[in-house]
């Protein structure tokens, strides 16, 4: 792809970004107004659940297929298709008769969001090849939030920002591809959606059917089956769906695992604080909204600046902060009544909203850091999937643990039967804690830098380059010019410059007397 001007750049970024904003419309705003939906459509809490996850579950499952189809066919075009794609999911979904019309319609909405974050990820993380101008830019990504209208209204503000974005696109995103990129793995993206769909059923409706009733653990035992069956068959296929030597590098499994505990985290806090608010206090879909705007606002303050410290001193620093303050703003929230004081509340909120707004661009940054860049879009696609599975996870957990303990209407019976939830959600914050701490040290880098020499083939070695002091290729941004990352360096840590292996002057032998 040719370089591009940073008025083009931006102008991509922008792009970029309204696709996350329509995006996160449906993962997190969608959740203010499950009680409408509950009202209107006579939904219990499994159906809310289900509202949630038929989304997150459908993209979740697709994002990878969606990272190397972009990579294969184009991903100017695969994102075009998605925002497509999305659009009319988004008007079927405002015209919903029912419950289980909507849940199916959010299923078609999913299957164009699936072509749009990672597709995007991989767009910025070749259009922006400085390293800290690339963390800015996924700081800003990061950073994008939306606002709230009412249950059918959220879907209608998806069509103009959908149609504006297919526009613009056309416009000012260059066309990019993977030289060699991967074949289709059919076997590999079934054992996925099976893996997923039955662990996400059993945990949803467990609390229906019973814990121990044969077609919860016939589930359980599908999903384990199917994560063991894509173990073992994925490493023999020459080209995987999902190449588990990704995992060999510590930064991007600990970028895998920080990306579910902390969308979990997210995802149920949402949930429970949203019934919260309309159920126990009794509060207007607005008024709801306008208590979480101190968690919203922290996401949209923090998320640059966590992408500029990620790319000036690596991500551990966010990753910390992340951790603990999403562990404090759930113990916050433990415990709490109907007559709560908001001024707790909005503490808890800020404290949530600071761990939700350090946490995004690490995990972006680290996901395609040092992956080749024939690579990038299933890269992109693993780290976005891990948040669809975080989310998917998040509302089911939670919600199960609420269901299964509520006892009478939720406006009397949610406080006592919340209590597991919220500890969930602050055992996801410790998880995000220690995972940073173990997976941004020299050892952790250390094994990014072999992880990376392993994956950049002959054809295609010329890697993204590292924010967090993992590979820095040499300043050559065609994809045709492989052969020029043989002067490629591995940093010693972050904001260090790379060392450069001198070649000594050759040797002459002395004249003859």
């Amino acid at each position: 792809m040719p370089e591009l001007s940073r008025r083009r750049r931006l102008l991509v970024l922008a792009v970029c970004c309204s696709s996350l904003f329509i995006v996160g419309l449906d993962v997190t705003v969608l959740n203010i107004a499950l009680p409408s939906i509950q009202h209107d459509l006579h939904a219990p809490v499994s159906g809310l659940q289900w509202t949630v996850d038929a989304y997150t579950l459908v993209v979740a499952s697709f994002l990878i297929l969606a990272g190397s189809t972009g990579d294969r066919v184009g991903r100017r075009r695969t994102f075009q298709v998605g925002l497509a794609t999305f659009t009319v999911g988004s008007l079927l979904c405002s015209l919903a008769p029912g419950l289980g019309w909507l849940i199916a319609f959010r299923a078609v909405q999913a299957i164009g969001g699936s072509m749009l974050n990672p597709v995007a990820l991989s767009i910025i993380a070749n259009t922006f090849n400085d390293d800290q101008e690339r963390a800015r830019a996924l700081g800003i990504w990061g950073a994008v939030f939306g606002a709230t209208v009412g249950w059918r209204g959220i879907f209608w503000v998806n069509i103009p920002v959908g149609i504006a974005a297919i526009v613009l696109t056309a416009l000012v995103v260059p066309e990019s591809r993977a030289a060699h990129p991967r074949r289709v793995d059919p076997v590999g993206q079934v054992l996925i959606i099976v893996m997923l769909a039955s662990l996400t059923y059993a945990i949803i409706e467990g609390p229906r059917l019973g814990w121990g009733s044969p077609v919860i653990l016939g589930l359980f035992a599908l999903a384990v089956l199917a994560a063991a069956a894509l173990g073992i068959y994925e490493p023999r296929r020459r080209e995987p769906l999902l190449d588990l030597r990704f995992f060999r590098s510590a930064p991007f499994t600990g970028a895998v695992l920080i990306a579910i505990s902390a969308f979990a985290a997210l995802a149920g806090f949402l949930f429970l604080n949203t019934l919260y608010l309309q159920d126990v206090r009794q509060l207007s879909a607005l008024h709801a909204g306008l208590y979480t705007l101190p968690m919203a606002a922290m996401t949209l303050l923090l998320a640059p600046l966590s992408g500029r410290i990620t790319g000036q001193r690596g991500p551990r620093l966010p990753l910390l902060v992340a951790g603990v303050m999403t562990t404090a703003g759930a113990l916050l929230m433990w415990g709490v009544t109907a007559t709560t004081p908001v001024a707790w509340l909005l503490l808890a909120y800020l404290a949530f909203g600071i761990g939700n707004g350090m946490v995004n661009p690490p995990i972006s940054n680290t996901a395609v850091s040092g992956m080749p860049r024939a690579q990038a879009g299933v890269a992109a696609a693993v780290a976005s999937t891990s948040r669809q599975v975080g989310g998917s996870l998040g509302v089911a957990l939670t919600g199960s643990v609420v269901a299964s303990a509520l006892h009478g209407p939720l406006r009397t019976g949610f406080v006592p039967a919340s209590h597991g939830a919220w500890l969930i959600i602050a055992g996801c914050g410790v998880l995000v804690l220690l995972t940073g701490l173990a997976t941004s040290g020299p050892w952790a880098r250390a094994t990014a830098a072999h992880t990376a020499d392993l994956l950049m083939s002959d054809e295609a070695r010329v890697p993204v380059a590292a924010v967090s002091g993992v590979v820095r290729g040499a300043h050559d941004h065609s994809e045709d010019r492989a052969t020029s990352t043989r002067r490629e360096a591995i940093l010693p840590g972050p904001g260090r410059r790379p060392r450069r292996r001198r070649t000594p002057p050759p040797r002459t032998r002395p004249a003859a007397r």
